[in-house]
Protein backbone atom coordinates (compact mmCIF):
# COMPACT_ATOMS: atom_id res chain seq x y z
CA UNK A 1 0.00 0.00 0.00
CA UNK A 2 1.22 3.31 -0.83
CA UNK A 3 2.74 5.73 1.68
CA UNK A 4 -0.18 8.06 1.63
CA UNK A 5 -1.52 10.37 4.58
CA UNK A 6 -4.91 8.92 3.80
CA UNK A 7 -6.68 10.82 6.55
CA UNK A 8 -5.68 14.06 4.82
CA UNK A 9 -6.88 13.12 1.12
CA UNK A 10 -8.87 15.98 -0.75
CA UNK A 11 -11.61 15.06 -3.26
CA UNK A 12 -9.55 15.96 -6.37
CA UNK A 13 -7.56 14.90 -8.79
CA UNK A 14 -4.50 11.99 -8.07
CA UNK A 15 -1.89 10.50 -10.03
CA UNK A 16 -2.09 6.58 -10.26
CA UNK A 17 -0.41 4.23 -12.30
CA UNK A 18 -2.71 2.95 -15.20
CA UNK A 19 -5.74 3.58 -16.93
CA UNK A 20 -8.00 1.97 -19.17
CA UNK A 21 -9.35 2.75 -22.44
CA UNK A 22 -10.89 1.26 -25.29
CA UNK A 23 -12.29 2.55 -29.13
CA UNK A 24 -15.38 2.87 -30.77
CA UNK A 25 -14.47 2.57 -34.76
CA UNK A 26 -16.02 1.40 -37.58
CA UNK A 27 -19.27 0.65 -35.68
CA UNK A 28 -17.49 -2.13 -33.19
CA UNK A 29 -15.64 -1.98 -30.16
CA UNK A 30 -12.14 -2.61 -29.93
CA UNK A 31 -9.38 -4.23 -27.42
CA UNK A 32 -8.96 -2.76 -23.96
CA UNK A 33 -6.28 -0.57 -23.83
CA UNK A 34 -3.70 -0.19 -20.63
CA UNK A 35 -1.32 3.07 -20.24
CA UNK A 36 0.28 4.95 -17.92
CA UNK A 37 -0.19 8.10 -19.68
CA UNK A 38 -2.42 11.19 -17.75
CA UNK A 39 -3.06 12.27 -21.42
CA UNK A 40 -5.16 11.44 -24.36
CA UNK A 41 -4.10 12.06 -28.05
CA UNK A 42 -6.97 13.88 -29.79
CA UNK A 43 -8.12 15.16 -32.97
CA UNK A 44 -8.37 18.59 -32.88
CA UNK A 45 -11.69 18.59 -34.56
CA UNK A 46 -12.97 15.91 -32.15
CA UNK A 47 -16.81 16.56 -31.64
CA UNK A 48 -16.48 16.42 -27.51
CA UNK A 49 -14.31 19.74 -27.99
CA UNK A 50 -17.20 21.16 -30.18
CA UNK A 51 -20.23 19.72 -29.91
CA UNK A 52 -20.13 18.35 -26.25
CA UNK A 53 -20.48 14.24 -27.12
CA UNK A 54 -19.10 13.36 -23.71
CA UNK A 55 -20.80 11.92 -20.72
CA UNK A 56 -18.77 10.64 -17.75
CA UNK A 57 -19.70 8.63 -13.78
CA UNK A 58 -18.28 8.64 -10.75
CA UNK A 59 -17.95 5.09 -8.59
CA UNK A 60 -16.39 4.32 -5.90
CA UNK A 61 -14.31 1.49 -4.32
CA UNK A 62 -13.82 0.31 -1.08
CA UNK A 63 -11.59 -1.79 1.17
CA UNK A 64 -13.32 -3.40 4.43
CA UNK A 65 -11.94 -4.28 7.56
CA UNK A 66 -12.05 -7.97 6.18
CA UNK A 67 -9.41 -7.17 3.70
CA UNK A 68 -12.59 -7.79 0.56
CA UNK A 69 -12.74 -5.11 -2.12
CA UNK A 70 -15.96 -3.67 -2.92
CA UNK A 71 -17.36 -1.43 -5.80
CA UNK A 72 -21.15 -0.26 -5.12
CA UNK A 73 -23.64 -0.82 -7.01
CA UNK A 74 -21.79 -0.11 -10.77
CA UNK A 75 -24.34 -1.79 -12.84
CA UNK A 76 -26.52 1.22 -12.26
CA UNK A 77 -23.21 3.01 -13.19
CA UNK A 78 -23.12 1.02 -16.07
CA UNK A 79 -26.60 1.49 -17.41
CA UNK A 80 -26.80 5.13 -16.73
CA UNK A 81 -23.75 6.10 -18.57
CA UNK A 82 -25.52 3.94 -21.55
CA UNK A 83 -28.08 6.54 -21.19
CA UNK A 84 -26.49 9.73 -21.31
CA UNK A 85 -24.44 8.09 -24.27
CA UNK A 86 -27.76 8.08 -26.05
CA UNK A 87 -29.43 11.03 -24.77
CA UNK A 88 -26.45 12.90 -26.60
CA UNK A 89 -25.48 10.00 -29.41
CA UNK A 90 -22.63 8.72 -28.61
CA UNK A 91 -21.94 4.59 -28.73
CA UNK A 92 -22.90 3.37 -25.44
CA UNK A 93 -20.31 1.25 -24.11
CA UNK A 94 -21.44 -2.35 -23.52
CA UNK A 95 -22.26 -3.55 -19.84
CA UNK A 96 -19.79 -6.40 -20.14
CA UNK A 97 -16.98 -4.00 -21.64
CA UNK A 98 -17.30 -1.26 -18.70
CA UNK A 99 -17.46 -4.61 -15.97
CA UNK A 100 -13.82 -5.72 -17.36
CA UNK A 101 -12.34 -1.69 -17.80
CA UNK A 102 -13.50 -1.46 -14.30
CA UNK A 103 -12.14 -4.31 -12.98
CA UNK A 104 -8.74 -4.14 -14.49
CA UNK A 105 -8.52 -0.56 -13.66
CA UNK A 106 -9.40 -1.32 -9.65
CA UNK A 107 -6.28 -4.80 -9.88
CA UNK A 108 -4.14 -2.27 -11.57
CA UNK A 109 -3.98 0.32 -9.25
CA UNK A 110 -5.11 -1.62 -5.93
CA UNK A 111 -2.20 -0.57 -3.72
CA UNK A 112 -3.99 3.27 -4.28
CA UNK A 113 -7.10 1.63 -2.46
CA UNK A 114 -7.04 2.99 0.75
CA UNK A 115 -7.37 1.40 4.37
CA UNK A 116 -10.75 1.18 6.01
CA UNK A 117 -11.64 3.72 9.05
CA UNK A 118 -10.01 6.91 7.02
CA UNK A 119 -12.88 8.02 5.14
CA UNK A 120 -11.31 7.93 2.04
CA UNK A 121 -11.49 5.72 -0.80
CA UNK A 122 -10.37 4.57 -4.56
CA UNK A 123 -12.87 6.79 -7.08
CA UNK A 124 -13.54 5.77 -10.27
CA UNK A 125 -13.93 8.00 -13.31
CA UNK A 126 -15.36 6.52 -16.50
CA UNK A 127 -15.52 8.39 -19.24
CA UNK A 128 -16.70 8.80 -22.75
CA UNK A 129 -16.18 11.24 -25.49
CA UNK A 130 -16.73 11.73 -29.21
CA UNK A 131 -13.00 11.43 -30.30
CA UNK A 132 -13.95 11.36 -33.94
CA UNK A 133 -13.31 14.66 -36.13
CA UNK A 134 -16.78 16.59 -37.34
CA UNK A 135 -16.85 20.67 -38.72
CA UNK A 136 -20.63 20.12 -39.30
CA UNK A 137 -23.10 19.74 -36.28
CA UNK A 138 -23.51 15.86 -36.15
CA UNK A 139 -22.08 12.83 -34.40
CA UNK A 140 -18.71 11.34 -34.37
CA UNK A 141 -17.88 8.09 -36.06
CA UNK A 142 -15.19 7.17 -33.25
CA UNK A 143 -15.52 7.30 -29.67
CA UNK A 144 -13.40 6.71 -26.62
CA UNK A 145 -14.27 5.07 -23.45
CA UNK A 146 -12.05 5.14 -20.92
CA UNK A 147 -11.43 4.95 -16.98
CA UNK A 148 -9.20 6.27 -14.38
CA UNK A 149 -8.76 6.36 -10.92
CA UNK A 150 -7.63 7.75 -7.55
CA UNK A 151 -8.13 7.83 -4.03
CA UNK A 152 -10.01 10.60 -2.41
CA UNK A 153 -11.24 11.93 0.68
CA UNK A 154 -14.84 13.68 0.96
CA UNK A 155 -16.17 15.94 -1.07
CA UNK A 156 -16.84 18.56 1.07
CA UNK A 157 -14.15 19.44 3.53
CA UNK A 158 -16.70 20.11 5.91
CA UNK A 159 -17.06 15.80 5.66
CA UNK A 160 -21.04 14.52 7.38
CA UNK A 161 -21.22 17.95 9.69
CA UNK A 162 -23.93 20.06 8.15
CA UNK A 163 -23.22 22.83 5.66
CA UNK A 164 -24.86 26.10 4.10
CA UNK A 165 -26.20 26.32 1.23
CA UNK A 166 -27.25 29.13 -1.70
CA UNK A 167 -30.63 29.12 -3.72
CA UNK A 168 -29.66 30.87 -6.91
CA UNK A 169 -32.70 31.68 -9.13
CA UNK A 170 -30.51 33.67 -11.91
CA UNK A 171 -28.77 30.75 -13.37
CA UNK A 172 -30.12 27.72 -14.80
CA UNK A 173 -28.42 24.25 -14.51
CA UNK A 174 -30.05 23.32 -17.78
CA UNK A 175 -32.91 23.63 -20.01
CA UNK A 176 -36.43 22.08 -19.11
CA UNK A 177 -36.37 19.50 -22.38
CA UNK A 178 -32.76 19.72 -22.03
CA UNK A 179 -29.82 17.28 -20.74
CA UNK A 180 -30.83 17.08 -17.02
CA UNK A 181 -31.45 13.95 -16.46
CA UNK A 182 -28.34 12.37 -17.69
CA UNK A 183 -24.89 12.71 -16.62
CA UNK A 184 -22.97 15.29 -19.11
CA UNK A 185 -20.33 17.85 -18.44
CA UNK A 186 -22.36 20.59 -20.33
CA UNK A 187 -25.10 20.38 -16.82
CA UNK A 188 -21.92 20.70 -14.27
CA UNK A 189 -20.32 23.74 -17.02
CA UNK A 190 -23.28 25.92 -16.28
CA UNK A 191 -23.00 25.42 -12.51
CA UNK A 192 -19.65 26.69 -12.23
CA UNK A 193 -20.00 30.13 -11.79
CA UNK A 194 -22.86 30.24 -9.38
CA UNK A 195 -21.17 27.99 -7.50
CA UNK A 196 -18.21 30.07 -7.31
CA UNK A 197 -20.00 33.21 -6.38
CA UNK A 198 -22.00 31.04 -3.84
CA UNK A 199 -19.07 30.01 -2.29
CA UNK A 200 -17.37 33.32 -2.49
CA UNK A 201 -20.42 34.77 -0.69
CA UNK A 202 -19.75 31.97 2.37
CA UNK A 203 -21.73 28.78 1.19
CA UNK A 204 -20.88 25.40 0.50
CA UNK A 205 -22.56 24.57 -2.57
CA UNK A 206 -26.30 26.13 -4.43
CA UNK A 207 -29.71 24.71 -4.77
CA UNK A 208 -31.09 25.24 -7.88
CA UNK A 209 -34.56 26.06 -9.24
CA UNK A 210 -36.20 24.56 -11.98
CA UNK A 211 -35.60 26.93 -15.33
CA UNK A 212 -39.09 26.92 -16.22
CA UNK A 213 -41.03 28.10 -13.30
CA UNK A 214 -38.25 28.93 -10.65
CA UNK A 215 -40.63 27.63 -7.96
CA UNK A 216 -39.25 24.26 -8.07
CA UNK A 217 -35.97 22.35 -6.30
CA UNK A 218 -33.74 21.06 -8.99
CA UNK A 219 -30.53 19.30 -7.91
CA UNK A 220 -28.04 20.63 -4.93
CA UNK A 221 -25.25 21.67 -6.90
CA UNK A 222 -23.74 18.40 -8.34
CA UNK A 223 -25.80 15.86 -6.02
CA UNK A 224 -29.91 15.61 -5.55
CA UNK A 225 -31.88 16.92 -2.69
CA UNK A 226 -33.72 15.27 -0.14
CA UNK A 227 -35.49 16.35 2.78
CA UNK A 228 -37.29 14.49 5.69
CA UNK A 229 -40.59 15.44 6.93
CA UNK A 230 -41.92 13.59 10.04
CA UNK A 231 -41.91 9.67 9.13
CA UNK A 232 -41.70 11.00 5.09
CA UNK A 233 -38.74 10.84 2.60
CA UNK A 234 -39.51 13.26 0.15
CA UNK A 235 -36.85 13.92 -2.65
CA UNK A 236 -37.84 15.73 -6.57
CA UNK A 237 -39.17 14.19 -9.46
CA UNK A 238 -38.04 16.13 -12.60
CA UNK A 239 -36.75 15.37 -15.64
CA UNK A 240 -33.70 18.06 -15.21
CA UNK A 241 -32.61 15.88 -12.38
CA UNK A 242 -29.83 13.39 -12.17
CA UNK A 243 -31.55 9.74 -11.67
CA UNK A 244 -28.96 9.65 -8.24
CA UNK A 245 -27.64 6.02 -7.31
CA UNK A 246 -27.02 6.94 -4.14
CA UNK A 247 -30.31 8.58 -3.48
CA UNK A 248 -32.13 5.28 -4.57
CA UNK A 249 -30.56 3.57 -2.23
CA UNK A 250 -31.03 5.94 0.70
CA UNK A 251 -34.50 5.22 -0.64
CA UNK A 252 -34.23 1.83 -0.54
CA UNK A 253 -32.64 1.96 2.96
CA UNK A 254 -35.21 4.63 4.14
CA UNK A 255 -38.14 2.28 3.33
CA UNK A 256 -36.39 -0.07 5.72
CA UNK A 257 -36.49 2.49 8.04
CA UNK A 258 -40.49 2.61 8.26
CA UNK A 259 -40.32 6.09 6.09
CA UNK A 260 -42.54 6.52 3.15
CA UNK A 261 -41.44 7.60 0.03
CA UNK A 262 -42.64 10.72 -2.14
CA UNK A 263 -40.79 11.37 -5.24
CA UNK A 264 -42.60 14.32 -6.55
CA UNK A 265 -42.20 18.03 -7.06
CA UNK A 266 -40.95 20.03 -3.96
CA UNK A 267 -42.11 23.80 -3.63
CA UNK A 268 -39.16 25.61 -2.32
CA UNK A 269 -42.04 27.17 0.34
CA UNK A 270 -41.79 23.55 1.09
CA UNK A 271 -38.00 23.67 2.70
CA UNK A 272 -40.08 25.83 5.69
CA UNK A 273 -41.72 22.20 6.59
CA UNK A 274 -38.54 19.88 6.92
CA UNK A 275 -37.17 18.25 9.65
CA UNK A 276 -33.81 17.32 8.13
CA UNK A 277 -32.40 18.19 4.35
CA UNK A 278 -29.30 17.28 2.95
CA UNK A 279 -27.60 16.50 -0.66
CA UNK A 280 -27.02 13.04 -1.38
CA UNK A 281 -24.40 11.63 -4.25
CA UNK A 282 -21.48 9.45 -4.94
CA UNK A 283 -19.13 11.59 -3.89
CA UNK A 284 -20.41 13.25 -0.49
CA UNK A 285 -22.83 10.15 0.09
CA UNK A 286 -24.51 12.93 2.37
CA UNK A 287 -23.73 16.65 2.65
CA UNK A 288 -26.50 17.28 5.87
CA UNK A 289 -27.59 21.30 4.98
CA UNK A 290 -27.94 23.39 7.99
CA UNK A 291 -29.13 26.29 6.50
CA UNK A 292 -30.53 27.15 3.04
CA UNK A 293 -30.73 30.86 1.89
CA UNK A 294 -32.79 32.15 -0.59
CA UNK A 295 -30.61 34.73 -2.53
CA UNK A 296 -33.30 36.78 -4.65
CA UNK A 297 -35.92 37.12 -1.46
CA UNK A 298 -33.19 36.62 1.71
CA UNK A 299 -35.19 34.12 3.13
CA UNK A 300 -33.67 31.45 5.47
CA UNK A 301 -34.40 28.05 6.73
CA UNK A 302 -32.78 26.53 9.37
CA UNK A 303 -31.91 22.66 10.34
CA UNK A 304 -29.92 21.06 12.42
CA UNK A 305 -29.61 23.47 15.80
CA UNK A 306 -27.86 21.74 17.67
CA UNK A 307 -24.88 22.00 15.14
CA UNK A 308 -25.20 18.07 14.27
CA UNK A 309 -27.08 16.30 11.41
CA UNK A 310 -30.81 14.97 11.77
CA UNK A 311 -31.28 11.69 12.99
CA UNK A 312 -33.19 10.08 9.91
CA UNK A 313 -29.81 11.45 8.04
CA UNK A 314 -27.54 10.02 10.39
CA UNK A 315 -28.74 6.82 10.37
CA UNK A 316 -29.10 6.69 6.64
CA UNK A 317 -26.04 7.89 6.23
CA UNK A 318 -24.24 5.07 8.27
CA UNK A 319 -25.95 2.46 6.78
CA UNK A 320 -25.22 3.15 3.25
CA UNK A 321 -21.57 3.86 4.47
CA UNK A 322 -21.57 0.39 6.64
CA UNK A 323 -23.19 -1.61 3.29
CA UNK A 324 -20.14 -0.36 1.12
CA UNK A 325 -17.78 -0.87 3.93
CA UNK A 326 -18.39 -4.36 4.58
CA UNK A 327 -19.23 -3.72 7.87
CA UNK A 328 -23.11 -4.23 7.51
CA UNK A 329 -25.20 -6.76 6.04
CA UNK A 330 -25.62 -6.17 2.09
CA UNK A 331 -28.61 -7.75 2.01
CA UNK A 332 -29.73 -6.25 -1.07
CA UNK A 333 -26.29 -7.56 -3.32
CA UNK A 334 -25.09 -3.88 -4.29
CA UNK A 335 -21.45 -4.69 -3.53
CA UNK A 336 -19.37 -6.45 -6.20
CA UNK A 337 -16.12 -7.89 -3.92
CA UNK A 338 -13.12 -7.76 -6.56
CA UNK A 339 -11.30 -11.04 -6.01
Amino acid sequence: MENINWGELPFGYFKTDYNVRCYFRNGVWGEIETSSSEYINIHMAATTLHYGQECFEGMKVFRGKDGKIRVFRWEENAKRMQRSCEGVMMAPPPVDLFKAMMIKVIKLNEKFIPPPGMGASLYLRPLTIGSGPQVGVKPASEYLFMIFAGPVGPYFKEGFSPVDVQIVRDYDRCAPQGTGHIKVGGNYAASLKPAARAKQEGFSTVLFVDSKENKYIDEAGPANFFGIKGKIYVTPNSKTVLPSITNMSLRTLAEDMGLKIELRAVLVEELADFDEVGACGTAAVISPIKKIVDRESGKEYTYCCNGNAGPVSTKLYNTLKGIQEGEIEDKYGWNTIID
